[in-house]
Parts: C-alpha cells; structure tokens; sequence
C-alpha cells in the first residue's frame, strides 16, 4: 500500500448562485452553487466508544448522480455547504492495515443508518438516513474525494470482473434498481417489464437486473437513439413517450401470448398509472423512484378498481447493496458508462453533461494516477 499522504483533494459544495440564467437551471431557477477543488490535512479517524471500526478507503474512481446536479441547483434537502459532493465510488482499503479488507478494492455502500429493514429506513435507533455527499444527514460527508473513512460494514468486495473505470458506477443507482425490481417490483423470470425514461443510471440498471433474470423489458424515452441503445442491450422494444398514442403503441409490441405488463418501473411521476393501467395485468404493480416530468403523482378509482399497487421506491438498505453486488458479481454484469473523465480538472464537465441530460449510462471520474495511465 502506498505511503498515506499529508493533504488530500475533495470536491466541496459552495453557496453561490448563478451570474444568469444560462449558468443556472434549464427550468430557470437561475441557481446553481459552484464547487471548489479543496485540499485539506489528512487525518486518521477516531471511533468513538460503542461506534463501528472505520476504515480508510483511497478513492480510485467516482461516479455521478441525477442528485448531484439537483444539490448544485439547490432543489435538493438538507443541502450542507462546504460539503463533500458525491455518493459513489470505488477505492483500496489502505487503513488500518491489520484489517482483513486492508489492499482489497471495495465498493461503498452510499447512505447510513439503513441496514437491513425491507419497508424502508432509517432502522438505526435516534439516528436519520442520508445518502452520502453534500448533506446534513451524512454531516457532509462524501465520495468525491481522494480519501474517506467509512464504517467496515460499508464496505464491500469489488467484483473482479469490474476496473476502476466502471465499478463506481455500480453503487447508488444499482442498488436504488435492485430494490425496485426485486423488493417492490417483484419481477419473476418471463415477467413482462415496462421501464420508462430508459437513458438514466437507475433505469439502465433495472433493465441489465430484469434481463440477467430472465424477464422480458420494454422501455420508454424521448430519445430513438436511446430506445435503439436499449434494445441493443436486450430490451424487446421502446415507445417515445412524447407521443399521446405512446400505450397503445406499446399495446401492439406486447405478445400476443402474454399481452399484459406484471410491473412498471418508473421515475417520471404524473399520470403513469392512468397510461399504463389498460396495459397492467390485473394486480399489477407501479414502481416509482422518481418525478422528472415535474408533475404529481396521480393514482385513481380506475387503478384501485383494478387491483394495482402503487409503491414508492428510494435507495435501499445495506443488507439490500451486499445482495445487489453479489447478484452483479453472479451475473458479470457489466455497467454502461457514457464518458470517462480523468481528474479533478474534469469534474465540473462530468456536471454540465449531467446537466444536459442527454447521457446514456454513468459518468465516472478516474482520480487515481496509477490507473488512469493502465486505462
């Protein structure tokens, strides 16, 4: 293991709001708070009594979320400034070196006090869940950054079939998928699977997690060419969901044999339950992480009436990330990285891509030298 260093790097969230509009948001909130490239002392962690072992984890890669640009526009709770951005990575143990993870490569789980209760978290008595970079509940603490001291239980054994380049894009939409396909969605082999907003990380996810399990997927976008980059991963088909007849265009791609939908997972909101309730099985099942088309969820007598079920989706416990990374590890699946960057320098044109939205799959950010020049 290399010698620990005396500073270390971290991206770190700054109040600020935008000169313009342009620099803010697409939807004219006109804020977006500004980053920084920090360098700070390095320091060992000290447990408290009663608390968990902490290990250091030098960081090799990071990836990016859909809530990391909502921090920045100030759309996100519980924003803390000065806070280390970031939920994903991947990185070596290198502390304490007695430890029996110490040299291996590990993935971290991205949130805390969520370990193992299946309804939702937290489950650590007195203490709140909280998802990892830039806010209150983690007290700012982050992935995007050279170093970081996590619990021992956080860490996990990097697949060996992944690199530096992809395993950071496996923890937070991996397992915010596993926990909506396999815990809510309860997608069988054959099952038939419509997922919308197909492009995203969390969506991309869902899709390889129904797939390695046999289902059969549809997918939504506004996107043709996301739609067709789908279906070249195993997706029997898409809609544009810009188009009103978009149901019963999907009506017709079903089989005639099974010409019903068992679930739909789903991150736009609105009236998703009304468009997909004629295509639902009769008890099927609507899961939602997310609301990008800006309006309310909506839910009817026409969708009760039908037995359908509505349920809500977000992260997922530690319990539920070891049983997301052995299934990966299982199936070899391979996560779809849109672009790679190399160094901090390029940390704020990962933002401006995720901005821009037009991503299909992760965008992961290589800070560690040695293994930017292997890839």
């Amino acid at each position: 293991m290399a010698e620990l260093p005396r500073t270390y790097k971290s991206v770190r969230l700054v109040e600020r709001r935008a000169r313009s509009v342009a620099e803010g948001t697409s939807s004219g909130e006109g804020q977006w708070h500004e980053i920084e490239i920090h360098e700070g002392g390095f320091s060992q962690p000290k447990r408290s009594e009663g608390e968990e072992e902490l290990l250091t984890v030098r960081v090799k890669g990071f990836a990016y979320n859909h809530r990391d640009v909502w921090i920045r526009r100030g759309l996100y709770r519980g924003i803390q400034f000065g806070g280390t951005m970031g939920s994903d990575c991947m990185g070596e143990v290198v502390l304490p070196q007695e430890h029996a993870l110490a040299g291996k490569e590990v993935l971290v789980y991205p949130a805390v006090n969520w370990l193992e209760d299946e309804r939702g978290g937290p489950d650590v008595a007195g203490k709140a869940f909280g998802i990892l970079g830039g806010t209150v509940e983690t007290q700012g603490t982050g992935t995007f950054a050279e170093y970081l001291h996590v619990p021992a239980s956080h860490c996990v054994v990097c697949p060996p079939h992944l690199d530096a380049a992809s395993a950071p894009a496996v923890p937070l939409a991996g397992l915010t998928a596993f926990r909506a396909v396999f815990t809510k969605a309860q997608v069988r082999p054959s099952h038939n699977v419509l997922i919308t907003g197909i492009g995203g990380g969390v969506a991309i996810w869902a899709l390889q997690f129904c797939l390695a399990h046999g289902a059969n997927v549809w997918v939504s976008s506004s996107s043709h060419h996301k739609i067709q980059l789908a279906c070249q991963l195993g997706a029997k088909g898409g809609v544009d969901y810009t188009k009103d007849d978009w149901p019963k265009q999907l009506a017709s791609l079903l089989p005639p044999e099974s010409p019903f939908l068992d679930a739909v997972i789903d991150s736009g909101g609105g009236d998703i339950p009304q468009k997909t309730c004629r295509l639902l099985r009769p008890g099927g099942i609507i899961v939602n992480f997310g609301c990008t088309s800006g309006r309310p969820l909506t839910f009817t007598m026409g969708e009760v009436l039908k037995n359908l079920e509505l349920r809500g989706c977000t992260m997922g416990s530690l319990k539920e990330f070891k049983q997301m990374v052995q299934f990966v590890q299982e199936h070899k699946i391979q996560p779809v990285v849109h672009k790679t960057l190399r160094g901090f320098d390029q940390v704020e044109e990962g933002f401006q891509i995720m901005k821009a939205g037009h991503q299909f799959g992760k965008l992961v950010v290589l800070i560690d030298p040695d293994t930017q020049h292997k890839l």
